[in-house]
């Protein structure tokens, strides 16, 4: 982070210095005490079962240069202490402030599916071109965006930043702060469909992302997704349409060729070329993302090989859909988190594994809501039509699914209640020559699986 001083903080939030310095300097913004060092603004946020004010004069200790509060406070000699109405809204300003400060040309990503791999693989193909920055693991909400943006420096030129939400409003705020000059939609799913009522609700609050758009702005989308493919003519910004085999789309792919694990090939079709691309992680609907990440690279002027170079090089963030072997067994380690649209894709990818057995290991899918049992179910068939021979499931919604399985012919199945279970049973059940697939929502804690399979 480039240094700012308090006087940036009161111009930013609207606070009031309590005492101290409005010319004292900081060189980072820390919301978490634990990783205070010296020379920071400590921010100190409040959550259910924390507040982070507990923490102020253990921050000072620490070589904090200045904290900030939104309750009254003990005032500490010679130390620099702004009073804001709200901390957490703070946080985002200062990081919103500080993005327009030191502005480079932004990409957001968003999506019900898809996002962080897209978010991984247009980073690797602007990177070819420009120093950027992304967004690292899951750091995409409103603390993870801000925290992301303070790590701007001068040597930037791109910055590419993933935007979730499971409410309306949330995108919008998260836009906000970041102004993205470009922004990709991936699809409309049901992720968090609990909160938002249905897909046109997700599809609302996806397009939150375009509220402060321009004509000078542009909007990439799944030209395939039944939502996305309406988006021309709601704004006076560019659209951009990217899709599989159809020549309505701006790019699009064909000649897919799948080569199971090894990763999948196919033909771009840019502005009436065609170009070979390579990605070398599995399934299908990673044309997707590397269509989209080609979308991107022509709108910052990326050359198409260059393009292709990234899209071949990218590195996924951990445990999504990574392939790894361990004494024998592959491991399709994809328990980053979940929606039904994921494991669909997921169990397409242990389908094209060559291995003796094929294991499906499947939690819950959290945040449906009324929706939870029928989608379950009908996840049900997809496991049959992807040649599982052995389906273990976790969780309440799970068993909804081995009972959609049941119904639709899979003949082994073992449902457990917790992830724990499902660990002891497991380390004996997985053997040498197995195809593991693991993956559920990231509240139920499948890399504990992950862990026992890999260290049997």
């Amino acid at each position: 982070m480039q240094a700012m001083t308090i006087e940036d903080v009161l111009k930013a939030t609207g606070g009031t210095l309590l005492s101290g310095d409005v010319h004292q300097t900081f060189n980072d913004v820390i919301s978490d005490s634990r990783k205070v060092t010296a020379g920071v603004l400590f921010v100190p946020l409040v959550g259910e079962k924390f507040d982070g004010h507990e923490f102020i004069k253990a921050a000072f200790d620490l070589g904090a240069s200045a904290v900030l509060t939104q309750r009254d406070t003990e005032l500490l000699v010679d130390k620099t202490i702004v009073k804001v109405e709200d901390t957490l809204k703070a946080f985002g300003d200062i990081a919103k402030y500080y993005k327009q400060k030191y502005n480079v040309p932004t990409v957001s990503v968003t999506g019900s599916v898809g996002k962080t791999t897209t978010k991984d693989m247009l980073a690797s193909v602007l990177s070819q071109k420009y120093n950027t920055l992304k967004t690292m693991g899951n750091f995409n909400n409103e603390i993870g965006l801000p925290i992301t943006i303070f790590g701007l420096e001068k040597e930037h030129e791109a910055a590419v930043l993933e935007m979730g939400m499971n409410h309306f409003g949330e995108i919008e705020h998260l836009a906000d702060i970041g102004r993205p000059d470009v922004a990709v939609i991936t699809n409309i799913g049901q992720s968090h469909i609990e909160n938002l009522g249905s897909r046109e609700g997700i599809f609302k609050a996806k397009m939150e992302m375009t509220k402060l758009f321009t004509k000078d702005n542009t909007l990439i989308v799944n030209g395939d997704d039944d939502y996305l493919s309406k988006t021309k003519g709601m704004g006076e910004y560019k659209v951009v349409y990217y899709g599989i085999t159809n020549p309505e789309n701006d790019v699009y792919a064909k000649d897919i060729e799948n080569n199971g694990l090894n990763g999948i090939k196919f033909t771009a079709v840019v502005d009436g070329g065609e170009y070979p691309i390579e990605v070398n992680i599995p399934g299908k609907h990673n044309v997707y993302n590397a269509l989209a990440a080609i979308c991107v690279g022509r709108e910052f002027d990326v050359p198409m090989d260059k393009i292709a170079e990234g899209i071949r090089s990218f590195e996924l963030t951990k445990m999504r859909l990574a392939v790894e072997e361990y004494n024998g067994i592959t491991i399709i380690n994809d328990c980053y988190n979940a929606s039904p649209d994921s494991i669909k894709a997921a169990l397409g990818v242990l389908a094209d594994t060559d291995k003796n057995r094929k294991v499906a290991i499947l939690g819950d899918v959290l945040e449906m809501g009324d929706f939870a049992k029928d989608a379950h179910y009908n996840l049900g068939k997809v496991v049959k039509e992807n040649g599982v021979d052995l389906l273990i499931t976790a969780g309440e919604n799970m068993k909804y699914l081995a009972q959609g399985a049941k119904d639709n012919g899979v003949e082994n199945i073992v449902s457990f209640d917790k992830t724990l279970e499902v660990c002891n049973y497991v380390k004996d059940e997985i053997k040498s020559g197995d195809a593991v697939l693991i993956k559920a929502s990231r509240g139920m804690h499948f890399e504990e699986v992950y862990n026992t399979i890999k260290n049997k």
